[in-house]
């Protein structure tokens, strides 16, 4: 099994944009019993990797609870980074 931040970085190499809660969606039946599956560690990864040039914002919006939502994506340099690094 990959570390947390591992599985959150490969999602996004998947799927063409996602925010937090997709990805605590995708991979609760696997790490949902890890203490660092919390929504505001997740916002903290996507919004590290972002920093470090992985992912970048593509549109944001109001979830149903009026609470921000950004939705990331992997462009091409991101996702070839990513999968150089982090293999299946």
């Amino acid at each position: 099994m990959k570390p947390l931040n591992y599985a959150i970085l490969k999602f996004f190499t998947k799927v063409e944009e996602a925010c937090a809660d997709d990805v605590m969606n995708a991979l609760r039946d696997q790490y949902g019993h890890f203490a660092a599956f919390k929504k505001h560690s997740v916002i903290n990864a996507l919004m590290t990797a972002e920093a470090n040039g992985l992912l970048e914002e593509t549109r944001f919006d109001l979830d149903s609870a009026n609470d921000l939502r950004v939705y990331y994506r992997a462009h091409e340099e991101g996702a070839a980074t990513i999968n150089r690094y982090i293999t299946d």
